[in-house]
């Protein structure tokens, strides 16, 4: 995968950091991002497997993302790339040669 096929998308259900989500979306997927109406429609019980399915790689709350900028694993001037680089040191993803 390629930086290229991706794209950042944040999703906030509220003011507080807990409630604000970065996603990293698999843009063959989900060319326009991911529907957020459409995942209000999905069991509770399985909104992971929905999530995966609409084509997020990896997703962070707010919290998380200012603990790695803090740490200098992440950064807000660049927050897509780096946490594309980041879900690729994870195995979240594999870069095409």
């Amino acid at each position: 995968m390629k930086l290229e096929n991706t794209s950042l998308q944040k999703i906030e259900f509220g003011d507080d950091p807990s409630d604000q989500f970065y996603c990293l979306i698999d843009l063959r997927i989900s060319p326009n991002g991911i529907n957020i109406k459409k995942m209000k429609l999905s069991d509770p019980r399985n909104i992971d497997q929905a999530f995966r399915q609409a084509g997020c790689i990896l997703m962070l709350t707010g919290d998380e993302v200012a603990e790695l900028i803090n740490r200098g694993e992440l950064h807000s001037d660049n927050l897509h790339k780096t946490l594309f680089h980041l879900a690729l040191q994870e195995g979240s993803i594999k870069q095409k040669e």
